[in-house]
């Protein structure tokens, strides 16, 4: 009897989700650890600074009256 295998427990619906999104996890890695190979570095966007701060120091002005 010690070569048959252990009857496998019935997965949850948790464990099966959870099972789920670490495999498509590990997908998103592979696919962006190939994909990031091309020497730019992390960012392979060409838009740089889209959002970056403003130009000017910011003033804050208080609300007058009422």
């Amino acid at each position: 009897m010690a070569d048959t295998p252990e009857p496998e427990v019935s997965e949850t619906p948790e464990d099966a989700m959870k099972r789920k999104f670490r495999e498509a996890l590990e997908r998103k890695r592979n696919q962006q650890a190939g994909s990031g190979a091309g020497g730019r570095g992390f960012d392979a966007s060409k838009i740089h600074g889209a959002h970056g701060p403003a130009a000017g120091k910011r003033s804050f002005r208080r609300k007058s009256g009422g």
